[in-house]
This record gives C-alpha cells, sequence and structure tokens, in this order.
C-alpha cells in the first residue's frame, strides 16, 4: 500500500516502538508512521486506524494485544479505551512503567529541542503534609475518612451531599494515622494546612505514598488524585467528556481520577444541553458544582458529531478535524461565559503551607490535590532568596509562589507578581494582603518585562502556560540577568524550547525535577533552575 493512500478503517499488524509525546507509541508500516494509543513499547498489536489525513503519518488504536509487554495490567479507566475518551492514555501499565514512559519522552524532547541530556526520574506527587492515609472500611480506595462521630462531613464541614460524599455506608472509620512525630505538622489537613475545618479528603496508598510492600497497584495510583474536573454536556442534558480528538460527549463518568464523591450525583441530574461543567472539591473538602452556560453556536455547531473530515474534495482521508475549527470552538469555550452555581458556594477555599487562598471555583488550580504544595516547596529550596533581595514571580496566579518567596525576602525585600487574570490577581491580593512586600500586577508578562525600570531581580520563577514563556519573554529576562531562573512546564515540548531559549542567551539548566502530576495520563510537570 502506498504513503498515498487512504488507511483509514484499515487494520495492521505491527510491532511498537518508543512512547511519542502525546500517549502513543510509535510503529511503522510500509513506510509510514502510525502513532497508536492504547500499546506498550515491545508489544505487537493489531492496530486500526483512526485518523489519516494523508501524510506521512497516521493515528490508530491497539484493539488486539498479540503479544503483550510485562508493564501492561487490566486497564483501571473503562471510558478511554479504544474508541473512548482521552481522559486516562495509561491506566493499563503499572504505575513505574507510566513513569517510565513520560521519563522518556521528557528525555527524549530535552535531547532534540534543548540539547540538554539530563539523568532524571519522574517522581510522585508527594500527599500534602498533615494529609492522613488510609481508606474507611466500606468504602471505597480513595474514600474520605469521616471524623469520629461525626459522619456524613467532609472537611468537617455538613456539605449537602452529607453522607454520600463519604459514600454513605460500612461500619464507622477508625482514627486516621497520625503524621511522623517531630513533623510539626498537625492532622486532618489537605495542602498542609490546619483549619477550622481540618477533616479533609483522604489520599490513597500510591498517591504520592507507596505503602509497605513497595509499587501501590495501578488502581490505587490512578484513583482519587484529581480534584477538579470539567465536563461537558450532550444534547440531551447528560453530563460527560469528550471523545479522543472529537466533539462527541462520551455520558460515563466512570474515569478513575476523580476524588471520592466528587461525580455523586452528576450522571443522574439533566443539564443545560452544550453547557459545561466545573465540579471542584476544595481544600476544606466542600464540593462545588458550576454549571457554564452553553458556547458561542460557531463553537458548538459540531457538538455531538464525530469529528471525520469527509468533506468534499478530501479524497477520503479521514482526520481529527480543522485546525481553525478546534481552534474556535477552544476560544469560545475558555471566553466568559454565565456563570450557575449548582453546588456548594462557588468560591473554592485552597491551602499551601499555612496560608489559605478563596477563589472562583472556575479559576485556576492545579488538579491534582498535592501539586500545589509539592511545586511551592521545589521552588522555595531553589530560590534560596536572602533578606531583602529583589524577586519576580511571572504567571503568578493568585501568588502561591509569591507568598513563599515573600517569606524569604522579608519586610526589606520585594517580589512583584505578573499575571494577566484579573480576577486571579485580585483573589491572590486578599490571600495575601497582609505582606505589603509583595506587588500583584494584572499585566501581560512580556510587556510588564519592558517597562520595569528596577534593578536585576535576584531570583525570577515562570509557570507558564502550557504554551511556554517564549521568545520574546526569555530575551528580555536575559537582558536582565538574574541570579537564578526557575521555569515551571506541563508540556515537555514546550518546557524543552523555552530550556533551548535560556541557553541560546546564556543560562544553563543545573538542576531538574519531573513530577507525575496526572497518573494514568500522558501528562507530566516539569520544573528547572536555571543559572548563569
Amino acid at each position: 500500500m502506498s504513503a498515498g493512500s487512504d488507511w483509514y478503517g484499515e487494520v495492521f499488524e505491527v510491532r511498537l516502538g518508543p512512547p511519542g509525546h502525546g500517549g502513543f507509541c510509535v510503529a511503522r508500516h510500509e513506510g509510514r508512521v502510525l502513532f497508536v494509543r492504547h500499546g506498550l513499547p515491545g508489544e505487537l498489536v493489531r492496530a486500526l486506524v483512526t485518523e489519516d489525513r494523508g501524510g506521512s503519518f497516521c493515528r490508530a488504536d491497539a484493539i488486539e494485544i498479540l503479544d503483550a509487554s510485562p508493564d501492561r495490567v487490566p486497564a483501571t479507566c473503562p471510558v478511554s479505551g479504544p474508541g473512548g475518551a482521552g481522559c486516562c492514555d495509561f491506566t493499563f501499565a503499572t504505575p513505574a512503567a507510566q513513569r517510565e514512559l513520560k521519563r522518556q519522552v521528557v528525555a527524549e524532547q530535552l535531547r532534540r529541542l534543548a540539547d540538554w541530556e539530563p539523568d532524571f526520574a519522574v517522581e510522585p506527587i508527594p500527599a500534602p503534609p498533615g494529609l492522613a492515609i488510609g481508606v474507611a472500611p466500606g468504602t471505597s480506595p480513595g474514600a474520605p475518612i469521616p471524623e469520629p462521630g461525626h459522619p456524613g462531613r467532609l472537611g468537617s464541614v455538613t456539605t449537602d451531599l452529607g453522607s454520600t460524599l463519604l459514600g454513605g455506608r460500612g461500619e464507622p472509620a477508625a482514627p486516621a494515622p497520625r503524621p511522623t512525630p517531630g513533623a510539626n505538622v498537625p492532622p486532618g489537613r489537605i495542602g498542609g494546612v490546619s483549619t477550622p475545618s481540618a477533616r479533609a479528603l483522604i489520599a490513597r496508598p500510591g498517591a504520592g505514598e507507596t505503602p509497605q510492600g513497595g509499587e501501590p497497584s495501578v488502581g490505587s495510583y490512578t484513583a482519587g488524585w484529581r480534584s477538579r474536573v470539567r465536563l461537558v454536556v450532550d444534547a440531551e442534558g447528560r453530563a460527560g467528556v469528550h471523545r479522543y480528538r472529537s466533539t462527541e460527549v462520551i455520558a460515563d463518568l466512570r474515569c478513575p481520577q476523580p476524588v471520592a464523591g466528587a461525580m455523586t450525583g452528576i450522571g443522574e441530574r439533566v443539564w443545560t444541553p452544550g453547557a459545561d461543567l466545573v465540579v471542584v472539591v476544595d481544600g476544606d473538602g466542600v464540593r462545588h458544582v458550576v454549571e457554564l452556560a452553553p458556547a458561542g453556536a460557531a463553537a458548538g455547531g459540531a457538538r455531538g458529531r464525530r469529528e471525520r473530515g469527509g468533506g468534499a474534495g478530501d479524497s477520503g482521508r479521514r482526520g481529527g478535524g480543522d485546525r481553525r475549527s478546534t481552534a474556535a470552538r477552544r476560544a469560545a469555550a475558555h471566553s466568559a461565559r454565565t456563570e450557575r452555581v449548582v453546588d456548594g458556594s462557588g468560591r473554592a477555599v485552597q491551602y499551601v503551607g499555612e496560608r489559605r487562598w478563596e477563589l472562583s471555583a472556575t479559576g485556576f488550580w492545579q488538579p491534582h490535590y498535592g501539586a500545589a504544595q509539592c511545586y511551592s516547596d521545589v521552588v522555595a529550596e531553589w530560590a534560596d532568596c536572602a533578606p531583602g533581595a529583589l524577586v519576580w514571580d511571572l504567571y503568578c496566579g493568585v501568588g502561591v509562589f509569591a507568598a513563599r518567596l515573600a517569606e524569604q525576602v522579608g519586610v526589606t525585600g520585594m517580589v512583584h507578581g505578573v499575571e494577566f487574570a484579573r480576577t486571579a490577581v485580585a483573589e491572590g491580593r486578599a490571600a495575601l494582603r497582609d505582606l505589603p512586600w509583595v506587588d500583584l500586577t494584572a499585566e501581560r508578562v512580556e510587556r510588564w518585562i519592558h517597562e520595569q525600570r528596577d534593578p536585576a531581580p535576584d531570583v525570577v520563577v515562570l509557570d507558564p502556560p502550557r504554551a511556554g514563556a517564549g521568545k520574546d519573554v526569555i530575551n528580555a529576562l536575559g537582558e536582565r540577568s538574574p541570579r537564578r531562573i526557575i521555569h515551571i512546564g506541563c508540556d515537555p515540548a514546550a518546557f524543552a524550547r523555552d530550556i533551548g531559549l535560556y541557553r541560546a542567551v546564556g543560562y544553563q539548566p543545573v538542576d531538574l525535577r519531573v513530577f507525575d502530576a496526572f497518573p494514568g495520563t500522558h501528562h507530566v510537570e516539569c520544573i528547572a533552575v536555571l543559572e548563569r
């Protein structure tokens, strides 16, 4: 079969090669490349071609495993198999194998785009200090353990869900394990903060904690870590998730990622057709459900229809949709939309260290319940700012890193935080109002840097969006010549491109931490520190 043939719907027997960036393995057949999902390196599979635009590669699903990898286990996500949703990529692999796949992808991107070959491992996200670990009798892994004597509460706050969130069954739970003596962290907290409503979500063994006896099971590792979920609603009013590379909605909420109780009752309710749902379980264990009004007609016209290309003149080749129409849909989906609070207050409480934030449930916060604390700890360790230093926190959000850096520089120092989202800046200012030496500004980062007349900052922290910081920002930082730069990225390719740009302006990466912040998926979080 020639490279110009349409392979859509064809099935080929192929041996899978290394992982690629995006949750697939690379295979080759008759001179073309296949990006095959649902397989592992070295496996012999029957691959069904699901998308063929006629170029040098096409996309496929492994629909039958003929020679399985020793790392393969029964999949824990029933929604994301061949032909299913894109929520989970690797729940059929052991936790160690998942992290190794991500390590290979990050290493390849850094080698190819940044000419950097560091030695590193992909680490699990640790549970925040003081978070009790366990499973309540009669509940599923990840279910919260109620405070003894207070059934039907989560976070020691009575919620509309009551005992339903706790599973509503089983015998009373034993008191949760206490933190290690000497850790100086009171028990019963999420995000490492003691609060009046101090009982929070319970992590499973494997969510940053390895139980006695070694590596956790894939079920415990991939379940119950996501505290924020965004769903879509189909034309019949059913909540669900998008089919992979499609606008079609799969009304199946059995993905294991959400924390216990997050999805309770969502699937039984009829919602506004075309709406989105944001479901958040916050640091106090309170669930918030917000319905976002349907996006504009320009974005929603294809909702419910599987994208296959297929217009006149496409010569039979099938694809995953037009890039321009996809971009238009995404822009409409993330534009300002009317919000209706269905459950909770719509104001999520979050904690990092000993500090409390209150922000819109639809605003940005790290999905993994332990990620914000973990990244904040790494940034604080690497920044190592002296009292009186000047520090910049770029793309600062609500100021999580700014708060930690402010502790280091003290009242004689200064922390400038810059974030384009005005709502996040307002929420950050409220949370950090006791730190007058922290200044949060609503502005585009590249514009703000060029406007500064201050001396060179001692340390700069950047946590840009998925596309990365880019050439303009990094060149501007190179001209300022800070002593140290800490760069965070959630996309390996964008992260590697940014590292290459830093190297071009004279900065060299001196350390790297990579975290499996999205277990069961192909996503990963990278943090590097650079110096001249």
